[in-house]
């Protein structure tokens, strides 16, 4: 994958944001025809798994255009959608979701109190933020003890024939489809490129770790192309 679409550390949140911002109108349509609304399926699997209820109060980090925050919603009256795109905010207003505050923030710098969530959900937002550990320590920081974490993200399959038809869909279809629909390319380039900056299996739970999360497991759906994450926080 061409690294031109990749930008520096010193960079990367400026255009991560200029991105999302560009693409919002026709995200959730893209989206769903990529996965064939399979994403949507994840997450409902994973608020399941998290066992979310009405006493909770649910953070939707990188929230998006608030596919997490509308499903959350389901469950709990309680519901906070952060992102760092207006745009994508701009989607999540036009759901009229009742019960969810929506805000613009960083995720470096939650507007939030210490302890005030007892449950935090991002989903294919980890590869988008310049630096994770910070981004963990400040998770740690609003997600009150006992609280559970829920990560959605891409993955390698392990299988080696899957992992090659994942490569060439991931890498090559989704770029060409992703731009064909949304009229701008790069962005279509930068989202399949930009696992690149996900760490390791080992890594990503030796963060979560130091963050202060405990019990973390991990599914993988999609034969392994897509990796679920739950986590209880110490």
């Amino acid at each position: 994958m061409p690294s031109d679409v990749l930008p520096p550390p010193e960079e990367k949140a400026a255009a991560v944001q200029q991105l999302f911002d560009r693409i919002a109108p026709r995200y959730d349509r893209v989206n769903r025809m990529m996965t064939g609304r399979m994403d949507q399926r994840w997450r409902k699997s994973l608020i399941e798994r998290l066992a979310v209820r009405d006493e909770d109060v649910v953070l939707d980090l990188a929230c998006g255009t608030g596919d997490f925050a509308e499903i959350a919603r389901e469950h709990t009256r309680h519901v906070v959608g952060l992102d760092f795109s207006r745009g994508m905010l701009g989607g999540a207003q036009a759901r009229r979701l009742p019960g969810v505050e929506l805000v613009q923030g960083d995720g470096l710098r939650l507007p939030l109190r210490d302890g005030s969530v007892t449950v935090a959900v991002s989903g294919f937002a980890l590869r988008n933020f310049a630096s994770l550990e910070p981004v963990f320590a400040e998770l740690a920081r609003v997600v009150r003890p006992g609280g559970r974490l829920g990560l959605l993200e891409v993955d390698q399959p392990r299988n080696a024939l899957v992992r090659l038809g994942h490569g060439f869909y991931f890498n090559r279809a989704v770029p060409f489809i992703g731009g064909l629909i949304s009229g701008d390319a790069k962005a279509y380039r930068y989202l399949p490129a930009s696992a690149a900056y996900l760490p390791e299996e080992r890594e990503l739970a030796r963060m979560l770790r130091r963050a202060g999360f405990k019990q973390i497991l991990k599914k993988r759906p999609l034969f392994g192309a897509i990796q679920s994450i739950t986590a209880l926080r110490e």
